[in-house]
């Protein structure tokens, strides 16, 4: 890997262009070395998963609203919005398609410095592709550096610590894929960088508090945003420059301010891009820290029954991370959190609300997991308001650590029962992540996409998108429409201004 050290610039100090983190973009998005066969597996995998739970949302209102400003504008060539026949301009594509993929918060995840769902760069690269007229080998070349930039920025950068929304590192990831993707020159995409940057800053209050259904929008937005930024460059518009490291500067007045320092590494030319395979999918439709505590719920159900008898627990805490306790925990301070009438979006990031209902249940549904009669059930409310969360030191070192081996995203449970006993159990890593106790394989995706796809597609529609997805390293261009699917019976979109 090739290391770049990201710091601010005063104006009038010398900082030429090769030293900029855009330029290194550029460079890593513009070297043509060749896909390892496990990372294109894996690229295959997760479009199949991106499928999977768009299909899922297709009647849910974000997605529903945000395919009705796509069909307001039909293009030629254009791309294909899930769920729907027709052509669309790629952008508005992107934007419809992007909500569908992460309006359920059930697909992939990376997380480090900062978090992300890296799965987010496949919508708005697939839609470029398929206007432009891509092949599939193109399009795999894209979305490998899409994961590449994505996470790598992830790993040395946090922007969650500024309460700056994740997205803002999407928007530059997203531009360098589709660069690769059309094969521009470096100076077109270190342009497109810049302004997918530019645009796509925004606080992180879309996830605090009374969660909103823009949660949903924020990547798509981002994935918009990059195709127009894209666009404007090839047109010979520039960006604001240094982007990250000038004096007004997204480093010196956002994040860690003007005598901040990051390590941020690259694949060097002709290091193969592999970051992909450090990402892990979703068993169940909730924020990735809580999957874990769903898998660990669901054992200590099934290995002590005592739990689920009236009044028998007194209270439970949760040892975990600082950014698990924080964000889906007590720690968050939000009382929306322990609110049987909250959002289904605050309660997918509600771990105290998670954790009891997949106690009680043994399972865990995208839809009955959530429901409102789900949520406000009496002895449910009152397991839930039992639990806590409490950081742990050692948890936060390993939810930080470098060492896959070492890496932990779950936690310790402390149960206290009523008779004075206690149940104590932990768990690192969930079921289907790579080092957990079933880890995902193709077989899982194609399950998870049959599973979510079962009366929302025909039979045969759902057997048409598979075959053509698992052949997409050789498809032929004509061949990439097909990486959509087609429903019955979806609702109508809402009017709007167009």
């Amino acid at each position: 890997m090739r290391t770049t050290v990201v710091r601010p610039h005063r104006s009038d100090e010398p900082f030429p262009r090769e030293e900029h983190l855009a330029q290194r973009i550029a460079e890593l998005a513009t070297d043509p070395v060749p896909i390892d066969d496990d990372v294109a597996e894996m690229v295959v995998n997760r479009v199949i998963d991106n499928a999977a739970v768009a299909t899922a949302s297709l009647s849910r209102a974000p997605v529903v609203a945000a395919r009705g400003q796509a069909e307001a504008h039909p293009a030629a060539p254009g791309a294909t919005v899930f769920g729907i026949g027709g052509r669309y301009s790629p952008e508005w594509a992107a934007w419809a398609n992007g909500t569908a993929v992460r309006e359920l918060d059930f697909h992939d995840t990376f997380l480090a410095a900062e978090y992300s769902h890296p799965g987010d760069n496949i919508p708005p690269i697939l839609a470029v592709a398929q206007h432009a007229g891509s092949d599939g080998a193109a399009l795999l070349r894209g979305i490998v550096t899409g994961y590449e930039v994505q996470i790598d920025l992830a790993r040395a950068i946090s922007l969650h610590a500024h309460k700056i929304d994740h997205v803002a590192h999407l928007g530059p990831s997203a531009a360098a894929g589709i660069g690769t993707l059309l094969g521009l020159p470096a100076e077109t995409i270190y342009q497109a960088v810049g302004q997918a940057l530019h645009t796509t800053t925004a606080t992180r209050q879309s996830r605090k508090g009374e969660i909103s259904t823009w949660k949903a929008s924020a990547p798509a937005f981002a994935g918009k945003a990059a195709i127009e930024a894209v666009d404007r460059a090839i047109r010979g518009q520039t960006s604001p420059a240094p982007i990250w490291e000038g004096e007004d500067g997204v480093i010196a007045q956002l994040l860690d301010g003007p005598d901040a320092r990051y390590e941020v590494a690259l694949p060097a030319a002709g290091e193969s891009k592999r970051a992909i395979l450090a990402s892990f999918t979703k068993e169940h439709s909730a924020e990735y820290q809580a999957q874990a505590w769903i898998d660990l719920a669901r054992r200590l159900r099934s290995e002590h029954a005592e739990l689920l008898e009236p009044g028998a627990v007194r209270r439970i805490v949760l040892h975990t991370s600082h950014h698990t306790h924080v964000v889906i925990g007590s720690g968050a301070g939000d009382p929306q959190k322990y609110d049987p009438t909250a959002s289904r979006e605050t309660l997918d990031h509600s771990v105290p609300y998670i954790f009891a209902v997949a106690l009680q249940d043994g399972r865990w549904d995208h839809v009955a997991s959530y429901a409102p009669e789900r949520a406000g059930r009496p002895d449910t409310v009152a397991l839930w308001r039992s639990i806590t969360t409490a950081e742990d030191p050692e948890w936060t070192r390993r939810y930080h650590s470098l060492d896959p081996a070492e890496q932990a995203f779950g936690g310790r449970a402390e149960i206290e029962l009523a008779d004075g006993g206690t149940v104590v159990a932990e768990i690192a890593v969930a079921d289907a992540h790579p080092l957990g106790a079933r880890p995902f394989a193709r077989a899982d995706y194609v399950r998870k996409f049959r599973t979510l796809a079962d009366g929302v597609l025909d039979p045969a529609e759902i057997d048409r998108f598979l075959d053509v997805a698992e052949r997409l390293p050789s498809l032929r261009p004509d061949e990439l429409a097909g990486l959509t699917v087609t429903a019955r019976d979806l609702p109508a979109a809402p009017k709007g201004l167009f």
